[in-house]
């Protein structure tokens, strides 16, 4: 059975769908099998991973019963990818009956059988879909800019994890937070970076170890529908992320 990891933020801007792709092709550099969901109605994973939304089967005709999951399916050399479009926007008005919570994890057991991972991606928000995530999850991992207003964020994503572990999944773990857009340089990084621990251990969670520095190569990667692994594997943040995947492994064998 695959292990469900879900990244999650209700900010935007922090660097989810970047760590997403570099997550799903790190672990495929690494021969497992991958497939990752885009849960975020702008479709921002797809296309990074250089498919056309518009015209693929997407996990809203999954979720609402239209198509198989097995045919939403998108093969791309990175990773099997099942992608999002705006249609997916209307999932609180959609998803109205008793359940709903459990959608997505009730497709994914038919699936995950076949991969070693599945890497989620979720909207910017506490809402429907990012819930539907958290239950069918494994670990969650928290992408967070060094910056004062992530730190609210993060600690509004304990509550809503902690609901769902009460309700629904009481295997749901915090991996752990993510600093990403860093600069060792700054003063309120150093003094963000404190704080992401503190909050982490309310979390019963750490800081990891590795930190993804910016650079332009992050800007482009998704442009040319490749991730920054692939795009530009002798950056910073190329290395960043290798070293994160690698952590991510750690972690997971270490459980």
């Amino acid at each position: 059975m695959a292990t469900i990891i879900t990244l999650t933020n209700q900010k935007g801007g922090v660097g989810k769908t970047t760590t997403a792709t570099a997550l799903i092709t790190g672990l495929i550099l690494k021969k497992y099998k991958v497939l990752g969901i885009d849960l975020d109605p702008q479709g921002n994973l797809g296309f990074s991973m250089g498919l056309d939304i518009e015209t693929s089967t997407t996990i809203f005709e999954v979720l609402t019963g239209q198509a198989d999951i097995l045919d939403s399916i998108c093969q791309t050399e990175y990773g099997d990818i099942i992608p999002s479009n705006i249609l997916l926007s209307s999932a609180e008005s959609q998803f109205t009956h008793s359940g709903r919570e459990g959608l997505l994890k009730n497709v994914l057991d038919k699936i995950s059988k076949f991969y070693d991972f599945i890497i989620i991606d979720t909207p910017p928000a506490l809402n429907l879909l990012t819930v539907n995530a958290f239950v069918a999850s494994d670990y969650l991992i928290i992408p967070m800019m060094p910056e004062i207003l992530s730190l609210v964020g993060v600690s509004q994503i304990s509550e809503t994890a902690q609901t769902v572990r009460k309700l629904y999944n009481t295997n749901l773990h915090v991996m752990g937070i993510l600093l990403t857009k860093y600069d060792r340089r700054t003063n309120l990084a150093k003094e963000v970076a404190e704080l992401a621990k503190e909050i982490a251990k309310g979390l019963t969670t750490e800081v990891f170890t590795s930190v993804i520095r910016s650079g332009v190569s992050v800007a482009e990667s998704p442009a040319h529908g490749e991730s920054v692994l692939v795009y530009a594997p002798h950056s910073k943040p190329a290395h960043d992320y290798s070293d994160f995947v690698t952590e991510v492994l750690s972690k997971v064998k270490n459980k």
